[in-house]
Parts: structure tokens; C-alpha cells; sequence
């Protein structure tokens, strides 16, 4: 302490970051300040309450890093928590990512929906809220506008030809500046102004008309009343026709609440909720928040719609306005009101949940004649008629998933192959680690079986001379939570409308999802390599390449030439892959 008053002392007048340290030298949390001696002083000055005494009473050390201004310290901060995810700091950990329209930039382009962002590739729009919003923003492009729609051009027209919906480039050459045209028309209608396009499909609607071509007709006419729709919801909200987000916040002392609006073609599609505790200023987390939020999105809308705040630096790094009257400042309040009745339910919740979860966590404590179980790890084995084992360890703490204790494990080759052989080798290694690096251990473990893994991972354990109580849980005939079993395998009653089944049940699914995800992924990342295998050129790195780009075995086996570079392949080797996928009438998966 007497090292932290010195260094309180030298603090500077100027503004930075300062990245507080815990006993092992860990950074535990990186804050802003615009004037770093005042900010950094007042954790140590005066009484806090539970929250940000929780950190304070961590902290042993801090170090700072001065700036020239606000703004960098703002932009320094964002850095610093993406690299050291501080766990006091707010993060957005959960790798979200929002989906965008791309105009490809090919030859003959496509429109696609895409949550990656790359240069060169084309033309983005968005992000979109959700999947659904953009998917439907594509599909009503792709009918308005004829880009083509194959992903490998074929040898004859197809069908979105004959609706006048594709150029057909596989029978003919489309000159680019008709391509070029249709992008600006595309930019003109996504920044809403549908007028134009209207006006075209009541042209090709009357000309179908006295064609004698009715359904084509009837086909437009749906078209321009889903469009003259489009404008008057459009018209319920904003008449401008500028994409925005709309942010509001609420706090209560312990926890903020971050309302974020979608408008899209002026109309209010989705809306995101972000809950965080918070140990700064709320308005300083707010603006955190915000920083990294449009720090992890490459493509912003035109305008970003904020409460009243006393710092406009983020202003000088997105398109933020804090507007002062008329509609935008009553969707702002409305944000604002929707995050304070948000957080308001999620605290009841929580309440609600917590009273269930320690209720359920005392039960089970005094059913196998332990303490509490705060800090719960359950284990699972995956195969496939036993090929490709392996296991999947959650971890629960206070009743809640912890997803940053979960672990994958690759059974290692033993003389005997089955599930207990797997759970007592799993045990063995999660604990000889835990010990090694003296981590602490969990005050129950559970494994998805009977008493053959239970007896296993007991084997396990004294192996290890650890004394950590055992348990298992089984399922029925319909892959079912069923019930709990001692550490002797003595079945233990408990009813189904109890706390302690649902938390089970809610352990014993997570631990199963989480196994077989990881056993599936495995499978097909096995097959895929098997076939890529037999093509020269593909080592290892390529592989993972076409892994990281495509979803599965098949969209390589489809992909083009192009699409196969994009991907980080050479043309020569991309040129293999296409003729050994398009040539090998017999390559099939495994």
C-alpha cells in the first residue's frame, strides 16, 4: 500500500489510461481518464460500495500511459481491453458478429449475405440486425435487380432468366457498365429512396399487362405494394431514410443496461440488450461500451443516436449525434425507457433464478452429504461407434456456466476403447493440470454415466491423491435427465419439479451439447482432410485455410476457381482443387 500511496502522488494532470494489477501481475481492469490524477486518486479516496470495493480490494498495483487527448485515450482504452480482457471491464466476449449485404466484386456479380468483411471482395451494406432482416433485404434485391444468382455459372438459362431476374451471362456477355448502373441503383434503394424503382415495375407491370402476361404482371404488382408498404412503415418512424442506431442506457448500482436500436430503411427492425456490471462513471462505461461495440463493426450506419452526454469525444471517432428535440430525441428516450424496463426484468430474474439455483445447490449439497457445491465440473465422452472419442467438461459456478472454464479433450490411444477407459483418462488429465499449475479445484464433479464412470474417474482421482466427491448423472431411454447417482452408483430420488432436477438437467444438456458439438466438429474436419488428402499442393496450412473459409467438405467441392482463392489458395493449386472435385466422378467424403 505504501507503494500505491508514492505512485498516487506522481500521478500527472493530463489524460491517459491506467491498467490496475492484481497480486500476480494480472491486469484486472483498464480505465480512461481526461485527467488521470483525479480519476486514478479517487479509487483510493473515500468509501465504495460492494461493487467497486470488489476491485479496489484486488488491486496492488497500476501503471498508466499518458495521452495527448480524450479522444486517444478513448481509442487506447478500446485497444487495451481487446488485448487483455480485464475481467472487471466491460467486454463483449460473446464474438458477435452481424450480417451485411456484399454486391460481389466479380466479373458477373451476385448479392450474398455475409458476417465477414474483406477488402476488395465488393460493395457492403449494413450491418443488418439479425440474419432474417438481411436475408429478406437480399431477396428483394435479387428480385428487383437481375445480378446473377448461380454460384457456378451453368451452360443454358435458368429459370431466374425466364423471370427476367438474371442477365443470363452464361449465354451472353453483359457489358460492366450495365453492372455498374445496377450497383448505384442499389445504393439509391437501400439509402430509401424506392421511388425510382416503383415507377420501373409499374412500367414492366403495364407492359406485362397488355402482353397478355398475367402472372408476370400479378408477380410486379406484388412487388410495388410490398415496396409502397416499405415506405409508409418507413414514413411511421423517420422520413429521411438514413440508416441509424439509436442507443440508450440505464443504471442501477450494480449493473448497466444497453439498449441499442436498428434502423434500417427508416424503419425500426431489432434490437440488441447488453447487461454488464460496471466499476467506473456510468456515463464513462456507457461510452466504453459504445467504443468497442463500433470498434468490432467495420461498417457503421450514417448516424448513431445518443443520450445527452457531458464528453462528445467518441464524436470525433464515429457518427454520433446527441439529438436535442422532435423524433430522434423521442427514440433515444425510448431506448432509454426500454433499457430501464429491461434491466428492471432481468433483475427480478435474477432474483427469481437465484433463489432457485442456491435452493437447488443447498438440495444437492445435503443429498450426497457434501457442503455446497459452488463450483461444479461435469464431463462427457462422444464417439461414433467408438472412432473419433473425445470429451467435453463444463464448468458451473454458483449455478451458472462458466464458458471461459469449458474444455475439449482428444482421447489419446489406450489398449481398451470405451467410455470408461475415455472418463478416467479425461479426469486424469483436467486434474494432474489443474494441479500442476495450482488452479483451483471444484467442489464436485459429475460425469454423464453410470457407476462404471464414476468408479473410473474415483480411480482417477486417488491416482492424483485428490479427494474431490463424485457423482453421475443418466438419462433415460429418450436421452433424458433421469436421475442422480451417489458415488457408490446408488440410484438417488429426487422429484422431477424439484430445483436441483432442473439444474441437473440444465448441466447434464450442456455438457452433452458442448461434447457432441466437439465430437461432430471433429468428425467432419477428419473426413474433410481425408479427401483433400488424395489433391497435390494441399498441406496443412491450406487445409486449415479452406477449413477457416468454408462451412463444410461440399461448399469446397462447389466452390469456383475465384471463390477457392478468396480463400488464400494459390490459382495454380485453387485450378487442382476445382478440376479434382469437377473431374473425379468418385471422390466422395472419408
Amino acid at each position: 500500500m505504501d507503494l500505491l500511496r508514492q505512485k498516487l502522488t506522481l500521478l500527472p494532470e493530463n489524460p491517459g489510461v491506467y491498467l490496475m494489477k492484481d497480486s500476480q501481475g494480472q491486469i484486472i481492469y483498464v480505465g480512461k481518464a481526461k485527467i488521470l490524477k483525479n480519476r486514478v486518486r479517487s479509487y483510493f479516496n473515500g468509501s465504495h460500495d460492494g461493487k467497486t470495493g470488489r476491485l479496489i480490494s484486488q488491486i496492488i498495483d497500476f501503471e498508466y500511459i499518458m495521452t495527448e487527448s480524450e479522444v486517444e485515450a478513448l481509442v487506447l482504452e478500446c485497444n487495451l481491453i481487446k488485448k487483455y480482457n480485464p475481467k472487471f471491464n466491460i467486454l463483449l466476449r460473446d464474438d458477435k458478429t452481424y450480417p451485411y449485404l456484399l454486391i460481389t466484386e466479380e466479373s458477373h456479380p451476385r448479392i450474398l449475405v455475409t458476417r465477414q468483411v474483406k477488402k476488395g471482395h465488393g460493395k457492403y451494406f449494413g450491418p443488418y440486425p439479425n440474419a432474417t432482416s438481411a436475408k429478406e433485404a437480399a431477396r428483394l434485391l435479387n428480385q428487383l435487380f437481375p445480378f446473377r444468382k448461380c454460384r457456378q455459372i451453368p451452360s443454358r438459362p435458368c429459370l431466374y432468366y425466364h423471370l427476367e431476374q438474371c442477365l443470363a451471362p452464361c449465354v451472353s456477355d453483359v457489358p460492366q457498365a450495365v453492372y455498374l448502373n445496377m450497383r448505384k441503383e442499389v445504393s439509391t434503394f437501400l439509402k430509401g429512396d424506392q421511388r425510382g424503382i416503383i415507377a420501373l415495375l409499374e412500367g414492366k407491370m403495364q407492359t406485362a399487362s397488355e402482353a397478355l402476361l398475367f402472372e408476370r404482371a400479378t408477380e410486379y404488382r406484388n412487388l410495388i405494394e410490398h415496396l409502397k408498404l416499405l415506405v409508409e412503415k418507413q414514413n411511421i418512424t423517420l422520413n429521411d431514410f438514413i440508416d441509424r442506431d439509436v442507443l440508450g442506457y440505464a443504471i442501477t448500482t450494480d449493473q448497466i443496461c444497453i439498449q441499442v436500436f436498428y434502423l434500417r430503411l427508416g424503419k425500426l427492425l431489432a434490437r440488441d440488450s447488453f447487461i454488464f456490471p460496471y466499476y467506473e462513471e456510468p456515463e464513462e462505461a456507457f461510452i466504453s461500451f459504445v467504443t468497442q461495440f463500433y470498434t468490432e463493426h467495420p461498417i457503421w450506419p450514417q448516424e448513431i443516436l445518443l443520450p445527452p452526454i457531458e464528453s462528445l469525444a467518441i464524436a470525433s471517432l464515429f457518427p454520433v449525434t446527441v439529438p436535442q428535440k422532435g423524433k430522434k430525441r423521442d427514440l433515444v428516450q425510448m431506448a432509454m425507457s426500454n433499457a430501464q424496463t429491461t434491466l428492471h426484468d432481468q433483475i427480478s430474474l435474477e432474483i427469481h433464478q437465484q433463489s432457485e439455483t442456491q435452493l437447488a445447490l443447498a438440495t444437492l449439497g445435503e443429498l450426497l452429504f457434501i457442503p455446497v457445491p459452488s463450483h461444479i465440473e461435469a464431463f462427457d465422452i462422444s464417439n461414433t461407434a467408438g472412432t473419433n472419442t473425445v470429451a467435453g467438461m463444463v464448468q458451473f459456478i454458483e449455478g451458472k456456466p462458466q464458458r471461459r472454464g469449458y474444455r475439449k479433450f482428444k482421447i489419446q490411444p489406450m489398449e481398451t476403447s470405451d467410455d470408461t477407459a475415455a472418463m478416467g483418462q479425461v479426469i486424469l488429465r483436467r486434474y494432474s493440470r489443474l494441479l500442476s499449475e495450482n488452479m483451483p479445484l471444484p467442489n464436485l464433479i459429475l460425469v454423464d454415466g453410470g457407476k462404471g464412470q464414476i468408479n473410473a474417474a474415483i480411480r482417477a482421482l486417488k491416482e492424483l491423491n485428490l479427494i474431490i466427491p463424485v457423482a453421475g448423472m443418466v438419462k433415460n431411454d429418450r436421452h433424458q435427465t433421469h436421475g442422480l447417482l451417489a458415488r457408490s452408483g446408488t440410484p438417488i430420488a429426487l422429484p422431477k419439479s424439484h430445483p436441483t432436477f432442473n439444474l441437473l438437467g440444465r448441466i447434464q444438456d450442456e455438457v452433452h451439447r458442448f461434447a457432441i458439438t466437439f465430437h461432430r466438429q471433429q468428425r467432419v474436419k477428419k473426413m474433410t482432410l481425408s479427401a483433400l488428402d488424395n489433391i497435390a499442393g494441399i498441406g496443412p496450412k491450406r487445409k486449415h485455410k479452406l477449413l477457416l473459409h468454408f462451412p463444410s467438405l461440399d461448399d469446397i467441392k462447389q466452390a469456383s476457381i475465384l471463390e477457392l482463392q478468396e480463400a488464400g489458395i494459390p490459382l495454380s493449386t485453387a485450378t487442382l482443387i476445382y478440376e479434382y472435385f469437377h473431374t473425379t466422378p468418385t471422390a466422395t467424403i472419408g
